[in-house]
């Protein structure tokens, strides 16, 4: 397009020339050829500086030779400041070798004075020229940025950003990896991206060929890959790892993907750990299941053999002396004895069962009482000695920790019965300061770590976690000189200073 016709541009030019004339004619051929002229002349090497730093310009115009000055020096200048502006002599004599220099110096073009016709196509090349270096300083510099922020990114990303490729029956190859390479896999980004079988070795035998075969599909489908696996790192250490990543496929055929590695150890190992708690309270909701149809079970026997024996027996003893009316005295009293003591027997039956159920005496006389008679019970039924070594008065507790400690204490006594082997056990509860302590010990066979680690000991088990659940401790260990000790405390308010908060004020 003819630069006459084209509407007025704005142009910033920093003329360097010493005559007057020739600047004047020079700024009336712009501004004829359209442009809206925005001009100033300098023709010394300070003021050529000055308005370097202090203007913006869109083209320089300079003259090749000045007084105690050249355009090769305002060059130097211009170099100097770091500034990339059209530079363009227009000179009265040209010779070939000073053009090629002032190229050499960094003009970019040279122009006699006497022929201008070349002036402005030289013009508008130049201010392209440069709208273009500028845009793509500008590309240049966005790319800088986002190149820094995806680095940035990078390395403050926990997990493993990587490009990893695959031609057709080679093995894998790690275009880039990121830090987190040396924290997850053991090895340096630069390592990893020389040599990714590295990668390949670290991989368990039985995940290396899953892995593969995702890849596979992932490349094939076209779908997102996403693979869970095993890695031995060369600390010894076995990792979970998740990789996922988009896929895509060049065109000679190369499988590309992009995308993230991550440690998921701890999640596998919470993962598991939950399902092996999940298990384990299947297991022990089965046990509690179980105990409590086999309590059940022994309540109703002992209803239905001792308790109902005992009514039939009164049945036919009543019965018997309602047929014999005249019986003998000495017979009637004789009869009316035995009625009584299967009555007796009858009564204490109900009362055994009853306490067992939900013992009465728990509520009305504290847990100190409830265990003495319990262990009563047990001595009788079971032929044990059963001592008492300290009951503590003081041992007061809230009525749901009473009732759980009373639970255990009956659990303890049960499993000394039917484990233990043992001839005698010693109970002690007693107020410690800060929580309330039941010992429960034998002199049986003991028990050993392993019995303790059985995944099947239901009754330890329930015990730890209903005292867990009230905030104390179970503590299970062997007794001098033989022998099973059971202690377990739960905190307890102390007695004296409830006490003194409860005493009403004046």
């Amino acid at each position: 397009m003819n630069p006459a016709i084209q509407a007025r541009r704005p142009l910033r030019l920093l003329m360097i020339e010493d005559n007057e004339d020739d600047a004047l004619l020079l700024s009336h051929r712009f501004r004829h050829a359209g442009y809206d002229l925005d001009v100033l002349r300098v023709d010394t090497p300070a003021g050529t500086e000055s308005a370097l730093r202090h203007h913006t310009w869109d083209l320089i115009i300079s003259d090749h030779d000045l007084p105690g000055f050249s355009a090769i020096a305002a060059l130097g200048i211009l170099q100097q400041l770091q500034l990339d502006i059209p530079f363009i002599i227009v000179s009265g004599v040209i010779r070939e070798e000073t053009a090629i220099a002032a190229m050499r110096a960094g003009a970019h073009d040279y122009l006699s004075k006497n022929r201008l016709e070349r002036l402005f196509p030289a013009v508008e090349r130049e201010l392209r020229e440069a709208e273009n270096r500028r845009a793509r300083q500008r590309e240049l510099k966005i790319q800088q940025q986002t190149e820094a922020r995806l680095h940035a990114a990078a390395a403050n990303t926990p997990g493993v950003i990587f490009q990893m490729e695959r031609r057709p029956g080679e093995a894998l190859e790690f275009l880039f990896a990121s830090e987190a390479t040396e924290m997850l896999l053991g090895m340096s980004p630069k390592s990893l991206c020389a040599n990714g079988t590295r990668f390949e070795s670290q991989l368990l035998p039985e995940d290396r060929q899953t892995l593969f075969a995702e890849l596979e599909h992932s490349a094939s489908s076209g779908d997102k890959l996403n693979w869970e696996g095993r890695i031995h790192t060369t600390a010894g250490d076995t990792k979970w790892i998740n990789v996922r990543g988009s896929a895509r496929t060049e065109a000679n055929g190369t499988q590309v993907w992009e995308g993230v590695m991550w440690n998921i150890t701890q999640s596998k190992r919470t993962e598991s750990e939950l399902r092996a708690s999940q298990l384990h309270l299947k297991a022990l909701s089965n046990h509690l299941q179980n105990a409590k149809e086999e309590e059940r079970e022994r309540i109703a026997r002992d209803v239905h053999d001792v308790l109902g024996g005992h009514l039939v027996a009164l049945k036919f003893s009543t019965a018997l002396i309602a047929s014999k009316p005249d019986i003998p005295r000495e017979q009637l009293h004789e009869r009316i004895g035995q009625i009584q003591t299967l009555i007796d027997e009858a009564i204490e039956t109900v009362g055994r069962v009853t306490r067992e159920l939900r013992p009465g005496i728990l509520k009305d006389f504290g847990l100190a009482a409830a265990i003495e008679s319990q262990a009563e019970d047990f001595a009788q039924r079971t032929g044990l000695t059963c001592r008492i070594l300290c009951a503590d008065d003081d041992a007061e507790l809230p009525e749901d920790e009473s009732i759980a400690l009373f639970r255990i204490f009956q659990e303890a006594l049960t499993n000394v019965s039917k484990h233990a082997q043992a001839s005698e056990v010693e109970v002690r509860l007693m107020h410690t300061g800060d929580g309330v302590l039941l010992e429960v010990g034998d002199n049986g066979v003991g028990i050993s770590d392993e019995d303790l680690a059985k995944p099947k000991s239901f009754g330890l088990r329930g015990v730890r976690e209903r005292i867990a659940s009230l905030g104390g401790t179970v503590v299970v260990q062997a007794r001098a000189p033989k022998g099973t000790l059971l202690q377990i405390t739960v905190p307890a308010d102390d007695p004296i200073q409830s006490a003194i908060h409860q005493e009403p004020t004046e």
